[in-house]
């Protein structure tokens, strides 16, 4: 039998990377001054948790994965040095050296299969001093910042990470330099990968590991990880201007060890760094971004950092898809604030415009200097720039600036328009359809049809009605001095009045228009709410029921409608009053809050997997 003793020790391993040419491809693999037969014990063990699904890996015993993530994370640090600095053999290796079958790439994702249903990367934040030291504002309160400015307009906190600095402390010391050059930037960039991209409604992470295995655990990529970049006269410039147009995976630009000696030199020549995905490198900005996702009712935060050298501008004016907090660490930066051009919330992943500054009159701006300490707070929508001040103007502070923005990022099925959707999706699975029999189906076909069309119409209202682009807040961890009704935010009376615009606005013909043009374009009408079918898989199905999915096949439109057209509008008429009747808020809640822990969980453990990876 095996012991995880004789697995052999971590300190003083001595390994090399080798290419390994196969005709037209290449391979890399690990060589290992060890005895051979350990060395085909550690690949065994790598080969076997890389085959594991999710229940044999969360059958694992929690102590024998502690010792083999220690020990695999071993090699993984000096084999994460070798890929950064170039360090791999094209010759053959020396006797001394024993090839295994084991590549980066495997050991990658043994180590984040590992962490993935393990806690013990986070541990949480104190949620009353995060949610204070954002939002005790003194005389104005949280429930007072809901209602006046969340999703509405900017807000400026002074002071209040200065009180409560353990939120950041850990990140401070590591990056907090002598008032000069951010001597960090270099030693924190080497020890990072690349946070490479999962689709939004992927919540299968041995899906998201089998799609990009080959790529998992690489040095850090140009535009996806980090930009460097400053703006003149109203218009961006990257220093690593010839690998704009790189799209991952096609030609990455990944940055190694002398591209990032480069980084330094560009932020001297007045280039800021923008490095995306912290949350993913260092524990204690995970479990803050974690406590604020929670406290919003959202998956997950997103944060970013930005190191901008003194004099000078990063992005250039711009609005984002995401509400933002910026956290001032080190230094000051002047931000102008710009009026929002549109009432209309932008939703993410749409596309994001550019915002020139001849655009922007004089007179439609408000500035806001932030200090070390400060929070400035900036709605989606809302364009805005910042500088920093000239060095000798800096008042004694650092004359570069570095802060992080904390992304409330609005996902499709956490808005209100999606609550509507899963209410659609609730009441049609556990309400009405569920009295259909098999000897029936053509009123089932039409039924299903019309569920279809009143999802149609959701988005058809719901891309003209800003409150359905509104974070919704049902799922909302709230701080125990908060309380739902403090926040005067009555969810079930902002619920029924958007089912009533919804069965207000319920017209047939138009629908039906919208999906014959979707037909002939060859489109799913139903594409971006797709999501909904991972409610299907939590029990929400009706047993026996024909409708095993939440929607019909495109071709089914055109029979329906074509050889049914009179029949198929009298059972949508019926079913949209039907549902604004009857569909009850408690049990849309349920499912709500089920979605939202599915996702979760799968942000979790890619999140979990990720800052296993980094060496920081």
């Amino acid at each position: 039998m095996f012991h995880f003793n004789q697995v052999p020790k971590c300190s003083g391993v001595q390994l090399r990377l080798y290419k390994e040419e196969k005709g037209s491809s290449s391979c890399v693999r690990i060589g290992f001054k060890e005895d051979k037969y350990l060395i085909l014990l550690l690949h065994t063990i790598v080969a076997l948790l890389n085959t594991c699904t999710a229940e044999q890996l969360e059958r694992i015993p929690k102590n024998i994965s502690k010792i083999l993530v220690v020990y695999l994370k071993s090699l993984w640090v000096e084999i994460q040095k070798q890929m950064l600095l170039g360090s791999i053999l094209k010759s053959r290796l020396t006797r001394e050296f024993c090839l295994s079958k084991i590549t980066p790439n495997n050991l990658a994702e043994s180590i984040f299969r590992l962490s993935v249903n393990d806690q013990h990367w986070v541990t949480a934040a104190n949620h009353e001093k995060v949610i204070g030291g954002i939002f005790d504002l003194g005389e104005t309160s949280f429930e007072c910042f809901m209602l006046n400015n969340w999703e509405a307009s900017p807000l400026h906190m002074r002071g209040h990470l200065k009180s409560v600095s353990n939120i950041f402390s850990s990140f401070i010391e590591i990056v907090r330099p002598e008032y000069g050059f951010p001597t960090f930037l270099s030693p924190v960039l080497q020890k990072c990968v690349s946070t490479l991209p999962i689709y939004s409604d992927e919540l299968d992470i041995l899906t998201f590991l089998e799609n990009v295995k080959d790529y998992l655990g690489c040095p850090i990529i140009y535009q996806q990880d980090i930009r460097v970049l400053k703006t003149d006269s109203g218009r961006e410039t990257h220093f690593f201007s010839g690998h704009l147009d790189s799209c991952f995976p096609q030609a990455p630009h990944v940055l190694y060890f002398n591209d990032i000696l480069r980084c330094e030199a560009a932020f001297k020549e007045g280039y800021s760094i923008a490095m995306r995905g912290m949350e993913f490198r260092f524990k204690s900005i995970a479990a803050v971004a974690d406590d604020l996702a929670s406290f919003f009712g959202q998956p997950s935060v997103g944060v970013n950092m930005y190191l901008t050298p003194p004099d000078s501008q990063g992005l250039a004016c711009h609005y984002d898809d995401h509400c933002v907090f910026v956290c001032q660490l080190i230094g000051t930066k002047n931000w102008k604030i710009f009026h929002r051009p549109s009432l209309q919330l932008p939703r993410l992943y749409e596309p994001i415009n550019k915002l020139e500054n001849e655009e922007m009159t004089t007179d439609r701006f408000n500035q806001v200097l932030l200090k070390e300490g400060d929070v400035l707070y900036i709605p989606r929508g809302v364009p805005h720039e910042a500088c920093t001040v000239n060095e000798d103007e800096s008042d004694g502070n650092a004359g570069f600036s570095l802060h992080l923005t904390l992304a409330i990022e609005v996902e499709p099925p956490f808005e209100w328009e999606g609550f509507i959707h899963v209410a659609l999706y609730h009441w049609g699975q556990t309400q009405y359809l569920c009295s259909y029999t098999s000897a029936d189906a053509l009123s089932l076909d039409l039924s299903v049809l019309a569920v279809n069309l009143m999802h149609i119409v959701i988005k058809t209202v719901a891309a003209t009605n800003a409150t359905y682009r509104k974070a919704c807040l049902v799922g909302a961890n709230l701080s125990s001095s908060v309380s739902e009704g403090g926040l005067d935010v009555n969810h079930k009376t902002t619920f029924r009045h958007l089912l009533d615009t919804v069965n207000k606005e319920s017209r047939f013909t138009d629908a039906i228009s919208r999906v014959e043009a979707a037909v002939q374009n060859h489109e799913d009408p139903l594409l971006d709410i797709r999501w909904l079918q991972h409610l299907s898989s939590e029990g929400e199905m009706v047993e026996g029921s024909k409708w095993n999915s939440p929607f019909i096949e495109t071709g089914a439109y055109s029979y329906l409608v074509g050889q049914h057209i009179d029949k198929a509008e009298s059972v949508f008429t019926h079913a949209s009053s039907k549902f604004s009747s009857e569909v009850i808020f408690e049990n849309v809640e349920h499912s709500y809050k089920m979605l939202l822990e599915k996702y979760k969980r799968a942000r979790n453990q890619y999140r979990d997997g990720m800052l296993s990876l980094h060496c920081n």
